[in-house]
């Protein structure tokens, strides 16, 4: 990376992903130090910068840097912060603790996060993150020929609204490295589409287990004024419910793009209208989204 600042240190965290990054201060950035930041984040895929407790307005200007930045569709809005801006706050649990990537029931899911940790716990409370492509790449070559022909239907169920739902390839393309991301995860990603429940829930089951796998993963422990940022396109992250005391986290999302697989799906999606099991909600789920997109008849 032969643009970094020479003054700039880049620590490997872990085999798979991550780094810290110092050097940088996300609020007085050039262009120069922004197309450095995007480089580290395409290597790493999570980047770590210590030590930089920005003003909301330097964080937000900070985010747009990368893009056009969006609130949370479903958590409620803090009329004390900017709409870019969201908060979480937490004492004990209420956080995210299933392996997920940011909003896949929306049809361009987020692209990247730009999280600042205001307050944490000293011990616990730390977040994992694992790596998409390791997770792809360490299939087994039938494995992989299967998956990349399938397509998934993702739903917001844990926000309490399971009618936002939308379809993704199981097997995505990463725009810019051009390289495998497996695209299923455990928070929304609810059927494959191209198989019948009994399978589906095998073979979901398994995949969202995998990404898991410690050899993909790497686990952060936060301190105040830490920014973290992720490729929300290549990585899911998972947050230990391990902590008591309070935890604080300001975050700006920037607007995502479209899931690209990497070639057409190879079978038709299965479906089945009519009387239905107790046991195939998402039948009925994913037939009703077809429906709405003229995709059955």
């Amino acid at each position: 990376m032969s643009n970094i600042p020479k003054h700039w240190e880049v620590r490997k965290l872990a085999g798979a992903l991550g780094a810290e990054v110092y050097g940088p201060d996300i609020s007085d950035t050039s262009p120069v130090d922004i197309e450095a930041i995007k480089s580290i984040l395409l290597e790493h895929m999570v980047i770590f910068l210590p030590d930089q407790s920005p003003t909301k307005e330097a964080h937000i200007r900070f985010g747009r840097h990368f893009g056009d930045l969006e609130g949370h569709p479903n958590l409620s809005v803090d009329t004390d912060l900017p709409p870019e801006l969201f908060q979480l706050q937490a004492s004990k649990g209420g956080v995210a603790d299933e392996w997920h990537t940011d909003l896949t029931f929306q049809e361009q899911p987020a692209l990247m996060s730009i999280l600042h940790m205001i307050k944490c716990p000293e011990t616990g409370g730390d977040t994992l993150w694992t790596s998409l492509y390791a997770a792809y790449d360490e299939l087994s070559d039938p494995m992989k020929s299967m998956c990349d022909g399938l397509t998934a239907l993702h739903d917001a169920l844990p926000h309490n609204r399971p009618e936002d739902m939308t379809i993704h390839p199981v097997v995505r393309v990463h725009p810019e490295t051009g390289k495998k991301v497996l695209y299923v995860n455990e928070h929304f990603t609810r059927r494959i589409v191209e198989m019948n429940a009994t399978e589906s829930e095998v073979v979901l089951s398994y995949l969202t287990r995998w990404v898991s796998n410690p050899r993909f993963t790497v686990r952060y422990h936060w301190q105040p004024g830490t920014i973290g940022i992720w490729d929300n396109r290549c990585t899911q992250h998972f947050v230990l419910n391990d902590f008591e005391g309070e935890r604080i986290i300001q975050r700006v999302t920037v607007v995502g793009d479209q899931v690209e697989g990497h070639s057409a799906p190879l079978w038709k999606p299965w479906v089945r209208d009519g009387r239905l099991s107790a046991t195939s909600r998402h039948d009925r789920q994913l037939y009703m989204y077809l429906k709405s997109k003229d995709r059955i008849g």
